[in-house]
């Protein structure tokens, strides 16, 4: 188990394994929306989205993708841990209303950096898996 200040108890194995789930809900894609300017009618027009493949409203990758963020930095790596590459694809549509869970696993670390890479995925209730990929992390000491 290598020590180090980004990791004082030592760092993740490959192996472990970390989770957190939330249920999404139309104010998610209102606040995305704001924050990120996209305004695609998949995401807030009912009837136009029910005409599409999709049947229904559709949420922003980026409000499914987010759940990922919360896990790295609240659960594993951890605190101070950062994205420094993400190879996701999205595979079913997150709907409001939908409780997904973003899951990891420490697939390889690195023993002369800070560094973890990461299998990742977010999975509905429903037990579809909605995106799917890796992710490498960089963790910072955050301690001081």
């Amino acid at each position: 188990m290598t020590k180090s200040a980004a990791w004082p108890q030592g760092a993740p194995r490959v192996g472990d394994r970390a989770q957190l789930s939330r249920t999404v809900s139309e104010a998610d894609i209102a606040l995305f929306t704001e924050l990120s300017g996209d305004r695609n009618p998949l995401h807030y027009d009912h009837d136009r989205a029910a005409r599409t493949r999709f049947g229904g409203i559709v949420v922003q990758g980026g409000v499914t993708s987010a759940i990922l963020n919360a896990v790295v930095a609240e659960r594993l790596p951890g605190p101070g841990s950062v994205f420094l590459e993400t190879h996701w694809r999205f595979l079913a549509p997150t709907r409001p209303g939908d409780t997904i869970s973003g899951e990891v696993e420490v697939i390889a670390v690195r023993d002369d950096k800070p560094v973890t890479t990461l299998a990742s995925r977010v999975v509905r209730q429903d037990g579809v898996v909605v995106l799917d990929g890796t992710a490498v992390c960089w963790t910072m000491d955050v301690t001081s």
